[in-house]
């Protein structure tokens, strides 16, 4: 029997190596399928027979050079991208024992459009190489400030929700630089979808060499990677320096991604996929547990994905139209499949949020801060009416009020005070969704923008924005909220599976939300430039052009939402402690979570119809208010409704008057607050 065993483990392991390089060879073969395809694809009349001419140098001179400048460019460019982020993906993922790191989910795109956001908005000419440069420093800082934030390995999902608000934020920035800027930052928005179409050799040419260094550099270390696996503690009783170890794989694994992001820009989510599929097979041939031989397989499947995504995209769509939808479009939509699925998979220690300690304010304290509330949103209702590119008096305001001003006061305050009513409202809107939210979820970071509520309606407003241009603010206002009820649908119906664990939920919403994001991006470069500009500015959370015949929708839900809230108060307290107590005191817990998600799904809808997409107010405004008159919603509820208004509307006006007379949507505005309000919540909860 000893003899038997002894013999049947070389053999064991003789199977597992073949099968790992029979699994290799049929990658191998899958990548040159694909790439052959995606050589006979494109806009000229030039199939196989001809591609196989140009090859041997027997096709026209026309049929030459649409292969040669444009389709083999393409092609090498995705075999390049695809091998680049699968490889970056794998050493995140190995490096931070986290199966959901990726350049993605760190920020490291981000972080590489805003440097060159930045660098195009100040009118700065740089090389194709120098801008590989600073697209490699802004990826790096932003993967540095998310390892640092979330800690390397020290949870599963935290570190994807500090890459994720990073990200929010970061993009948010750029956008804005993109409408202060719009001829320095012309085609920058475009490229940020990511498109593997190439203009001759030249990009792949030059990249190449950093891809080769990277992938060599990691190839080296995978020793010391493999080390890692087995934990910090064991790694240096081998004698790994992990500190160094990781830092070298970060850097390297940025340095892939920069090329990457370079010469096509973000094609989201491969370093993500990747991975995942190269996973199963280490489970099943041992040949695929060491890192030396998993790096080569995600790069591999990384290609087969990039230039899958790239066939699909050009079958399913007509050529002319293909050649506009960038491949990014198209891994985006794949990767937020795999998040959403892999949340729903990952477990989730962090399990449903602790209640905070509950604070019990005086009465005087919360009639003190509402006043001092009212007051402050009376002085920003003030200067948002009378600031702007005309200054204005009070008495202008009264005879305007009584109809006695002049043709230029009367034009400029009908544009004016609608805009400030917009922005009180939504703001109020969004930040009563965030409380009913967080109370039925009882997550603390549950807001409708995190969850993927607001990019569903932000969705559903596009789609009619750039297809009936002519629609009107209640056709929006019902195109919101039914993309808002659905994504909605399917956030709460995957987290509910799990008992709304706190990270699950988020992470979900941020899959939902990248998949949106990625069908809103489609839109705006399929449809008329001036119906993309349009919904570009209804975007950034802009409150420009706003009737009051647009607010009217979202003034009837929120007095309708008030009502509620205030008369079911008690329900609210309830919800928010924990499972069993409202059931013990009869509360229909199902009927009564589902009515009030309809009431937040509701909210942000209206919300984001009447002044486009406005981030982290339904996340910033509920928290401030429990710190400040305790967690009894009957003192929560009115004191976050006129936080969240002070706030949209101070955002509001210092976006329109900051850098007049260019304007920054108030979204904007919010997202630059409130990302550092988001990572310091993580902060505080890793604690």
């Amino acid at each position: 029997m000893a003899v038997t065993a002894t013999t049947s483990a070389p053999r064991s392991a003789a199977t597992s190596r073949t099968g790992a390089a029979a699994v290799t060879a049929v990658l191998v073969l899958l990548v040159a399928g694909l790439a052959l395809v995606d050589l006979t694809q494109g806009t000229a009349a030039v199939g196989a027979a001809e591609v196989w001419k140009a090859l041997t140098g027997q096709a026209d001179p026309g049929d030459a050079s649409v292969v040669i400048a444009s389709r083999l460019p393409r092609m090498c460019a995705g075999l390049l991208i695809g091998t680049a982020l699968g490889i970056a993906g794998f050493a995140l993922q190995a490096v931070s024992r986290n199966v959901l790191a990726a350049p993605d989910t760190l920020a490291v795109n981000a972080g590489a459009y805003l440097a060159l956001g930045t660098a195009a908005a100040f009118g700065i000419s740089l090389p194709f190489l120098a801008s590989s440069g600073i697209a490699f420093l802004g990826g790096l800082a932003a993967a540095a400030v998310v390892l640092g934030l979330s800690g390397m390995g020290a949870g599963t999902v935290r570190l994807v929700l500090a890459g994720s608000a990073l990200m929010l934020g970061l993009t948010a920035v750029t956008e804005g630089l993109l409408l202060l800027f719009p001829h320095e930052t012309e085609g920058l928005y475009k490229w940020n979808q990511g498109s593997i179409a190439q203009s001759g050799f030249d990009g792949v040419v030059q990249m190449l060499p950093f891809a080769v260094v990277a992938v060599t550099g990691l190839l080296l270390l995978s020793r010391r990677v493999d080390a890692l696996a087995l934990g910090d503690d064991a790694a240096r009783g081998l004698g790994v320096p992990v500190r160094s170890t990781r830092i070298t794989a970060v850097v390297l694994a940025a340095l892939l991604s920069t090329a990457a992001v370079t010469l096509s820009g973000p094609i989201g989510f491969i370093g993500l996929c990747a991975p995942a599929l190269v996973r199963p097979l280490a489970r099943r041939f041992r040949g695929f547990t060491k890192s030396r031989t998993s790096l080569p397989a995600a790069g591999l499947v990384g290609s087969a994905l990039v230039l899958g995504s790239d066939v699909l995209l050009r079958a399913v769509i007509p050529a002319d139209t293909a050649v506009m939808v960038p491949t990014g479009v198209v891994t985006s939509l794949v990767g937020a499949v795999f998040l959403v699925v892999l949340a729903t998979r990952v477990r989730d220690t962090a399990g449903a949020a602790a209640n905070d300690r509950l604070r019990i304010r005086s009465r005087a304290v919360f009639l003190t801060t509402t006043a001092v509330l009212v007051v402050a949103l009376i002085g920003v209702v003030v200067a948002a009416v009378l600031v702007g590119d005309a200054k204005l008096l009070l008495g202008d305001v009264a005879n305007w009020a009584q109809g006695n001003a002049g043709r230029t006061i009367t034009f400029v305050l009908d544009t004016r005070v609608p805009r400030v009513t917009a922005a009180l409202l939504a703001g109020g809107a969004l930040a009563l969704a965030g409380t009913v939210v967080q109370a039925v979820t009882r997550n603390p970071l549950a807001e409708p923008g995190v969850l993927g509520v607001s990019g569903g309606a932000a969705l559903g407003a596009v789609v009619l924005v750039t297809s009936v241009p002519t629609i009107g603010s209640w056709g929006i206002a019902g195109g919101a909220f039914a993309g808002a009820a659905v994504s909605s649908l399917l956030v709460f119906g995957l987290a509910a599976r799990g008992g709304f664990q706190q990270n699950r939920l988020v992470l979900v919403g941020f899959g939902v939300a990248t998949a949106t994001t990625a069908l809103i991006s489609l839109l705006i470069v399929l449809t008329d430039p001036f119906n993309a500009a349009k919904a570009l500015t209804w975007l950034s959370g802009s409150t420009y052009g706003r009737t009051f015949g647009d607010s009217l929708p979202l003034a009837i839900v929120l007095a309708l939402g008030l009502a509620v809230a205030v008369a079911r108060r008690a329900d609210l307290d309830l919800v928010s402690l924990d499972e069993d107590t409202p059931r013990l005191l009869g509360l229909d817990l199902g009927r009564g979570r589902l009515a009030f998600l309809v009431l937040g799904v509701l909210l942000s809808a209206t919300a984001v119809a009447a002044a486009g997409t406005i981030g982290f107010v339904g996340l910033v405004a509920p928290h401030a208010a429990r710190a400040l008159v305790g967690r009894r919603h009957v003192r929560v509820v009115p004191v976050a409704v006129l936080l969240g208004a002070l706030l949209v509307c101070a955002a509001d006006l210092v976006g329109r008057t900051v850098i007049a007379p260019a304007q920054l949507g108030a979204g904007l505005m919010t997202a630059v607050i409130g990302t550092p309000y988001f990572l310091y919540l993580l902060v505080r909860a890793r604690r």
